[in-house]
């Protein structure tokens, strides 16, 4: 018999009722994944006895947390730094005027104590890092994330020692904070990451789609020109909403102010688009679902009190709040973003399972397997 006619035989009886159908695309990986072994732990870095992750994974999502929350509240930090004026707190670098410290005068205490906040976020990242690479496997999703955050660290600590020597020159100062939202956002990333198992699909790139994307590039871009706004001082050029009527201010700060407004309404309806598109979205996870609803609250919370900034003139306890809201919209954000990467219920996202045999399908059976197996 010819090589075609048992090809064409094999295909033929692959046709047939009755027939499992194909294995579900990834289903192989993930039996790989359950059935590694590593010394003490399964497949998916849990131990055999209790079930809990081990340390190394243990040890990983505690610092990525930790790591997440220092740099936010370096952002707000940095953000009154610059709301005060206290960027020249200290003219020299690293260290304020020759000494390590304690500082006994305000400005010098904000600028120098912004500086140690950024040392101890700059541990923890790199400490993260190294963890995730000895990890191995069980890290798998921790490890890109971990290493752009280490770059980008690095990064803003060469650009505030640049803002510091250029006397805090108003480009110098955006580039900062456009560095310091990405170092936020890739480590929001690596800590849902970290929670994510060895064994589940996760695509940052392609899974999240291109709305998702957009919104966090609009986000992006009101968060820069609330920046450019403080630095250029034209945060209380207008005392007026949504028009800029009756100021007195210069052209230029006019310019400024409304063109961050713009941005606030482009990149704020991008944004509620995303997340409401989410939450109608069939097969969506809790905590999509619960991040999705804090994301549209902190944006409203952050245009409201962006509202009475503008007509108060902008009071340096209002803008601190202001800025503290868009750094914490931003991180939800990023986050919503990073937990819809996942790749489970696929099957619901894309209308159910399409190889169907029988009350359950082929898919189901060989889940129920794994779960065997692991």
């Amino acid at each position: 018999m010819s090589i075609s006619r048992i090809r064409t035989n094999r295909s033929s009886r692959d046709e047939r009722p009755g027939r499992m159908p194909q294995i579900e695309p990834g289903l192989v990986e993930r039996i790989a994944w359950r059935r590694m072994r590593e010394p003490g732990t399964g497949g998916d870095g849990r131990s055999r006895s209790s079930g809990r992750p081990d340390a190394g994974v243990r040890w990983i999502r505690v610092l990525s947390v930790a790591t997440a929350v220092a740099t936010y509240c370096l952002i707000v930090l940095g953000s009154t730094v610059r709301v005060t004026d206290s960027g020249m707190g200290c003219p020299g670098w690293p260290l304020c005027s020759g000494q390590v410290g304690p500082i006994d005068r305000f400005h010098p205490l904000m600028e120098q104590s912004h500086r140690y906040l950024a040392s101890l976020a700059t541990i923890l990242i790199v400490a993260l890092a190294i963890l995730a690479w000895r990890t191995g496997a069980r890290a798998r999703h921790v490890r890109v994330p971990a290493l752009v955050s280490v770059g980008a660290i690095m990064l803003q600590v060469v650009l505030g020692a640049i803002t510091v020597i250029t006397t805090n020159a108003p480009v110098t100062v955006a580039l900062h904070l456009a560095v310091a939202l990405l170092f936020l956002g890739s480590v929001t990333v690596t800590s849902v990451a970290s929670f994510i198992e060895p064994e589940e699909s996760w695509s940052l790139l392609h899974r999240p789609g291109r709305l998702a994307w957009v919104a966090v590039a609009g986000l992006f871009l009101v968060l820069v020109s609330g920046s450019l706004v403080v630095d250029g001082g034209a945060q209380s050029a207008c005392k007026s909403f949504p028009l800029c009527t009756g100021s007195a201010a210069s052209g230029g700060l006019i310019a400024l102010q409304l063109a961050h407004r713009s941005m606030v309404l482009i990149g704020g309806t991008l944004v509620v688009v995303y997340l409401v598109a989410l939450l109608r979205r069939e097969g969506v996870l809790g905590a999509e679902q619960v991040l999705a609803l804090i994301g549209l609250v902190l944006l409203a919370a952050q245009v409201t009190v962006g509202i009475f900034n503008a007509l108060l003139g902008a009071p340096e306890a209002v803008a601190d709040v202001h800025l503290a809201l868009a750094s914490a919209l931003w991180t939800g954000v990023v986050a919503v973003v990073a937990v819809a990467s996942r790749g489970r219920r696929d099957d619901a996202l894309h209308g159910g399972p399409r190889d169907v045999e029988g009350p359950t399908t082929q898919p189901d059976r060989a889940r129920s397997r794994i779960e065997q197996l692991g």
